[in-house]
């Protein structure tokens, strides 16, 4: 989980940035988010992760489902990405994250912005809604 400087999942966000860093430099930038995603998704896989796409979330409300949330990638079941594609990062996709990592109640997550220069955004959340049950059991997406 946490390794000596005490960063939260550190092997395995470095290997997913790695792996950002590999695709972006191989298809550079301008491309849809869904190409980057599929590259990553493979990426990640040759680095041994077991890495989910379009990722369906139930979003809970007093303990009844009201909604559902797609998620880009979850990481061997630990790591939300979100990934982004165009000039400028929206203003509104580190709230997006943090977001999703309140209904999975995952903690990590990181926005992966392939933009004109490659950009990435290391976000934690501790903080989850209390009626929500363990999200691991709700989590749905493509293999």
């Amino acid at each position: 989980m946490r390794d000596t400087r005490g960063l939260l999942y550190d092997d395995l966000s470095r290997s997913v940035i790695g792996a950002f860093f590999d695709v972006y430099n191989e298809l550079g930038f301008n491309l849809l988010e869904s190409i980057y995603c599929v590259a990553l998704c493979e990426e990640l896989r040759r680095r041994g992760h077991h890495a989910q796409r379009e990722v369906w979330i139930d979003v809970f409300y007093k303990g009844s489902p009201i909604a559902r949330q797609r998620i880009d990638l979850i990481v061997d079941d630990r790591l939300v990405v979100e990934v982004k594609a165009g000039e400028l990062l929206p203003r509104f996709a580190r709230r997006q994250l943090l977001n999703y990592l309140s209904v999975t109640h995952l903690q990590l997550g990181l926005v992966l912005h392939f933009g004109p220069e490659p950009k990435f955004y290391r976000l934690i959340c501790t903080k989850h809604p209390r009626s929500h049950p363990r999200a691991s059991a709700r989590i749905r997406g493509h293999p």
